[in-house]
């Protein structure tokens, strides 16, 4: 099939690409599962936008920078704070119902390391949800949406130009897409982790494809875990949003004492990585801990997705007291993208949770990742709407066939092995004895994945995630952000402006 742009994904950065590309245009967005199986249909959290009175972009700006370390974007982030309000309105005007007071005014909540109320929710913890279907309904008629497309290759020419992508549909069939634009919208790489508040279709597919392709990667190192995942019999059970503790809960230990009181300035509102990680280190002393939701009013009406999860798991509301646990939850880095989503590799875009335009630095700041989602496929749409349509050479690189002894390791192998030496905390020598773990499993160039099932290309996605995880996890030697080091726990001053990047088919550079 042919189409002037086509879209991997179907989150809110894809939807929102494909809605503001122009008429004229044939686009086609091809989704591994259904429209409503997505991070981004899941997302409990807001939008943050600086709409209040007092509020403004460049406070938003700068909470942004001071979560993620200083090390922010500056350009692409201004672009992303500014922007924000338009965003809103713009979902506003076409239908999403978000949250409203009785005079009609946007009710702005509160979450971790924003110094104002400026995040707007649709639904109480259902934002995502009202979101994603607003953007649905928009949808114009030039746009085909064909579900249940698992993207296994992307269409390089010898030029190492993008010219489409092979799938496969749920009855094994191949279908081949071809298109001068192909846009990397496929979301983050939660499911490499062994607990995870991320949708089932959250691999790595866009950041594999990309690296194999040439693309450029960046930033692979920082991981966000969310400090609350809903923690039963050892698991992550689901995401308990940081709007909750907006709202006034509190982190508890088994005897009722808060563990943030004395770890950061803003307490139970610390930046994500400061949470997560000293409730993770409770959890290795054998301790408990819970979110005390009793100081929330109304929290089974305002906050409905999560009352119903803790039903499902038979966890008592009424007690007050949630169990909860850290899970990965986001990725900072990813495909190298400026600010129009274009990367190195000529036909090929990157949006959303797949790309890094370095926004969210080593830490995001909560509801800044719908935001950025929304931003810049607008961006990238308005972008692509003036390029050409032509055709670069078709003549794609020959592949490889499978070996017949084609060993892979089991999906819940690789995402437990990944959790253990590449998660909250990490050292040299976990890392060290996953990399040759990761490495025992050969990475064949160009190979024919069209001749395997789907959990067997998808287990060479996470490995191939998990490797660029590994690798920059153990050249940062340091701890910033979201990415922590048992044995260099301190920012070291000369890591401060060094990226690691990642990119196949040349050496790994730092710089």
């Amino acid at each position: 099939m042919m189409a002037d742009v086509l879209i991997i994904g179907g989150g809110a950065s894809a939807l929102q690409l494909a809605r503001h590309l122009r008429s004229t245009m044939n686009v086609i967005l091809l989704t591994k599962s259904s429209l409503h199986h997505s991070n981004s249909y899941l997302a409990q959290g807001g939008i943050a936008a600086a709409l209040g009175a007092g509020d403004s972009p460049s406070f938003h700006y700068s909470d942004t920078v001071n979560a993620g370390g200083s090390t922010s974007a500056g350009q692409a982030l201004q672009i992303m704070t500014q922007e924000a309000s338009s965003v809103v309105h713009e979902l506003d005007s076409i239908g999403c119902a978000f949250d409203k007071d009785h005079q009609g005014h946007f009710q702005l909540g509160r979450e971790g390391a924003h110094g104002q109320n400026r995040i707007v929710h649709g639904g109480g913890d259902q934002t995502g949800r009202r979101i994603v279907e607003s953007l649905t309904r928009a949808l114009p008629p030039n746009v085909t949406v064909m579900e249940h497309h698992f993207v296994f290759e992307l269409l390089m020419n010898d030029q190492g130009q993008c010219f489409g992508a092979r799938s496969k549909d749920t009855g094994g069939n191949i279908h081949t897409f071809v298109s001068p634009q192909t846009v990397l919208a496929a979301g983050g790489c939660g499911q490499v982790y062994a607990c995870t508040s991320n949708a089932e279709t959250a691999a790595g597919d866009g950041i594999a494809l990309a690296y194999e392709a040439g693309a450029e990667l960046i930033d692979m190192e920082y991981i966000q875990f969310h400090p609350t995942l809903l923690y039963i019999d050892g698991h992550g059970a689901g995401l308990i949003s940081e709007a909750v503790r907006g709202e006034g809960a509190v982190l508890v230990d088994e005897d009722g004492r808060r563990i943030m009181e004395d770890v950061h300035p803003l307490q139970d509102l610390a930046p994500r990585h400061t949470t997560a990680q000293t409730i993770f280190h409770y959890h290795r002393m054998g301790r408990k801990v819970f979110l005390d939701i009793r100081g929330v009013s109304r929290f089974q009406e305002r906050f409905p997705s999560i009352t119903a999860l803790c039903l499902k798991h038979d966890v008592d509301i009424n007690q007050g007291l949630l169990p909860v646990a850290p899970g990965c939850h986001f990725i900072m880095g990813g495909v190298k993208a400026d600010g129009n989503g274009k990367t190195n590799v000529p036909g090929l875009y990157a949006i959303g949770e797949t790309a890094c335009t370095r926004v969210h630095g080593t830490s995001r700041l909560a509801s800044n990742s719908l935001l950025e989602g929304l931003v810049f496929g607008r961006r990238t749409a308005r972008f692509l709407n003036a390029q050409s349509t032509l055709l670069p050479a078709r003549k794609q690189k020959k592949s490889v066939p499978p070996p017949d002894s084609l060993v892979l390791p089991g999906i819940k192998d690789i995402q437990k092995r990944t959790m253990e030496a590449a998660g909250i905390m990490r050292n040299h020598d976990d890392l060290t004895a996953h990399q040759a773990w990761l490495d025992s499993f050969p990475v064949v160039s160009n190979l024919d994945k069209s001749r395997l099932t789907k959990e067997q290309v998808t287990a060479l996605f996470l490995l191939q995630t998990s490797r660029l995880i590994t690798t920059a996890a153990l050249e940062r030697k340091e701890s910033r952000g979201s990415h922590f080091r048992s044995d260099y726990p301190k920012e070291q001053a000369e890591w401060k402006d060094r990226t690691i990047r990642l990119q196949s088919h040349t050496k790994e550079a730092i710089s």
